[in-house]
């Protein structure tokens, strides 16, 4: 299985080339991997920035307690979940899904757009909030993929400070708010941690058959 192969080659990479750019078409393809991520309910309520400008890196790196993978890597993924507008996402969601459908379906479609809403509104604000959080993880996910299977380095972050990187990259004024970064670009001959042994628990350890 070439998943398996792909997932032993990936590692959270400490040090990248800053030489080394990612191109275009690579760009597309890992957008498009985030692009079809799962989803609850299909609604993907975030948004990803993609960081090229280094000016604007050279800040969010202050703000990631200077580490160098920021700066470094090629262009830096910002995941960002909504804090708000979740009846307006649930909208956009359910107009997509009356596209090209036949009139007599749509009042079911709408119909099930309004479940969505109700099931949203009926949470407490903060478990909206950690559902929305749970969404762009799932997205991640995606991408460490995609960039595996390019053969592209990535590494998932959560040391940053949210607050600074929102107020940097203007997201409360969207609605949003920095869940997690990563940085994706190529590896430095200099990163120590591609030596690392993966360690993993074995399967005897981490499933269990009922």
């Amino acid at each position: 299985m070439k998943l398996i192969e792909t997932l032993n080659w990936r590692y959270a990479t400490k040090k990248f080339d800053s030489q080394k750019k990612i191109d275009s078409g690579s760009l597309e393809l890992l957008k498009e991997a985030v692009r079809l991520s799962v989803s609850s309910y299909g609604l993907q309520l975030y948004k990803v920035l993609i960081v090229e400008d280094q000016k604007v890196k050279k800040l969010l790196r202050e703000a990631s307690w200077n580490q160098s993978q920021i700066t470094d890597a090629s262009h830096l993924f910002v995941f960002c979940s909504y804090n708000q507008h979740f009846s307006e996402g649930v909208d956009s969601y359910i107009n997509l899904l009356q596209e090209g459908v036949d009139e007599s379906k749509k009042p079911g479609i709408q119909a099930y757009g309004q479940s969505i809403k109700e099931s949203v509104d009926s949470m407490k604000e903060s478990e909206r909030q950690a559902w929305s959080e749970k969404q762009a993880y799932l997205a991640m996910n995606n991408l460490l993929i995609a960039a595996a299977e390019l053969r592209l380095d990535a590494c998932p972050m959560e040391g940053f400070e949210p607050d600074k990187y929102d107020q940097i990259l203007g997201l409360g004024d969207q609605g949003l708010h920095a869940v997690l970064v990563a940085p994706v670009g190529y590896r430095s001959v200099d990163d120590s941690a591609q030596f690392r042994k993966k360690v993993r628990r074995s399967k005897e350890e981490l499933f269990e058959i009922i």
